[in-house]
């Protein structure tokens, strides 16, 4: 079980055993942590909270290796609250009972506790409402730390005890920041050139902690001179981009392919598309994503990006990877490059909730089948016009329930194919208005 008690962060002896250089470089003060300023900043919300003396509950949520085990061991050295962490992994009911009872005991006699609780979103939502009564009686503070959104993972009723904290990837600047004090407690600089260096930063890919490692790696080299990117990259095995299949970062890319699609981005739709496969997604999956941004915001704009969908899609079912892909990123192109329409869409969208409006208003009488005397008695299909017979193929009769008021759910755009749709959209209704004029006469 991964569960710590410490009193406030522990000041006792110091480890003798080897430390790894992520733990000797930990900040002992928030305002040493790195690359959250927007958080611990003089104006930042954090900083705010802690110098009016009114810290919260807190959900920190942000990428691996961006310090929110660090923020929140210092919360608790900066509050004087004594600090227990739990992980939600290894941590069941019967650790979480010990931990409520030793912090109302703590409690009662006038110390607070700051319950940290790593991986908060792996408890289910019944673990997560046993926190609330001992969050609103102040028996624990707690912070709790998650990779992903809270929105999705975390119950409304703990998310509005909470504030919730988003912690950024590391940039450039600050990885830098972490290599210098790396190479200030290593008492000597990497051996790198500085596109070496520039490689280095780009393998840890936002993750502070991923970084110090990779600098211990290199440190512990023995080798003449510095060394280029080249060498670097054979050295080391380069650490693959974040990319959660199931989680947040999954839904951000597919949602950044989409828009850039939409957006008639092509080059940034096929970066988005790279970065996707090289995360390691399933290309069916985007075969499917890729069909379905045909049909949603392309659509009668041109019919036949739904097509080369499809077929990129089977090209890829037959090819595989990695050479079905190709066929997926040219549908991506062909996408990006056609004419745009949400119409189709939108009609659809409109016309789903006109139906579920209207209950079950009947169809008007004259449009239904008679098979039975008794239905043509009771005026099915009495008055129905056949369209063919009529000499331009239209008949402009109402086909809509009786009780309902003709509503216009298509409007087509001034793009691509339904250029003429809509032309051919206002014949018909040009041809509807005088055969209705006829009627009222």
């Amino acid at each position: 079980m991964d569960l710590f008690d410490t009193a406030p962060p522990d000041k006792g002896l110091p480890s003798k055993g080897p430390r790894p250089l992520a733990d000797r470089l930990r900040p002992a003060r928030l305002a040493d942590v790195i690359g959250q300023d927007h958080l611990l900043g003089p104006e930042g919300a954090l900083r705010v909270m802690l110098d009016a003396g009114a810290l919260t509950s807190l959900i920190l949520w942000g990428p691996p290796g961006v310090g929110k085990t660090t923020i929140a061991r210092l919360l608790a050295q900066e509050t004087s609250l004594h600090f227990v962490q739990v992980s939600a992994i290894f941590t069941g009911v019967p650790d979480l009972r010990k931990v409520f009872e030793a912090a109302r005991h703590r409690h009662a006699n006038g110390q607070g506790t700051l319950l940290f609780v790593d991986e908060i979103h792996r408890f289910n939502k019944a673990q997560q409402d046993g926190f609330l009564p001992h969050m609103e009686d102040g028996t624990i503070l707690l912070v709790g730390a998650t990779t992903e959104n809270p929105s999705f993972e975390l119950n409304a009723a703990l998310m509005s005890r909470a504030q919730v904290l988003v912690l950024n990837r590391l940039d450039e600047a600050a990885l830098e920041k972490l290599i210098a004090h790396a190479e200030l407690e290593l008492h000597h600089p990497l051996p790198l050139r500085p596109e070496a260096r520039a490689a280095l930063i780009s393998m840890a890919d936002g993750d502070g902690r991923a970084l110090l490692n990779l600098v211990e790696q290199v440190a512990a080299w023995k080798v003449d001179g510095q060394l280029d990117r080249d060498h670097l990259s054979a050295r080391l095995q380069r650490r693959a981009a974040q990319y959660d299949k199931s989680g947040e970062g999954h839904y951000n890319l597919i949602s950044a392919l989409h828009k850039s699609v939409r957006g008639s981005d092509p080059d940034a739709a096929l970066y988005w598309l790279a970065r996707m496969l090289e995360g390691g997604e399933d290309p069916r999956f985007l075969a499917r994503r890729i069909t379905r941004m045909a049909v949603e915001d392309i659509g009668l704009a041109d019919p036949g990006a739904q097509r080369q969908c499809l077929d990129a899609w089977q090209t890829y079912e037959r090819l595989g990877s990695p050479e079905g892909e190709l066929a997926l990123a040219q549908a991506v192109l062909y996408l990006a490059l056609a004419p745009k329409s949400n119409a189709a869409y939108v009609a659809y969208k409109a016309a789903r909730a006109s139906a579920k409006s209207t209950g079950s208003a009947p169809p008007p009488k004259h449009i239904l089948n008679a098979p039975t005397k008794m239905m043509k008695d009771q005026g099915y299909g009495a008055g129905y016009a056949y369209d063919h017979d009529a000499e331009d193929g239209f008949s402009g009769q109402n086909y809509f329930p009786d009780t309902m008021s003709r509503p216009s759910f298509y409007a087509p755009v001034e793009r691509g194919y339904e250029r003429d749709l809509k032309k051919r959209l206002e014949w018909f209704e040009g041809l509807r208005a005088k055969r209705k004029g006829k009627a009222d006469h």
